[in-house]
């Protein structure tokens, strides 16, 4: 039951901080809004790639156990192709 009460107590305290942000934000004029959720979204989905990488990388590694980088390094290159080439 404590646990049940401090859950609600939790969940009413993070509605009323984020209707307090939503109050202030959309107070604000259209640019500052559109900036924010900006730098929101920005940095939302850069964590979202740095989970994502390391889920894929961990698949990776259990379907191909052992072949990290130096499996590329040592891939067979065609004819003509040498590693500076492009630059």
């Amino acid at each position: 039951m404590l646990l049940l009460a401090l859950l609600s107590w939790t969940m009413h305290a993070i509605a009323h901080w984020w209707d307090t942000v939503e109050l202030w934000l959309t107070s604000l004029p259209y640019v500052p809004q559109v900036l924010i959720v900006l730098i929101a979204l920005v940095m939302i989905a850069m964590l979202i790639v740095r989970v994502l990488v390391v889920v894929i990388d961990q698949i990776a590694d259990v379907i191909h156990p052992g072949g990290g980088d130096d499996a590329l390094a040592a891939a067979p290159r065609a004819a003509g192709d040498s590693p500076g080439e492009g630059t």
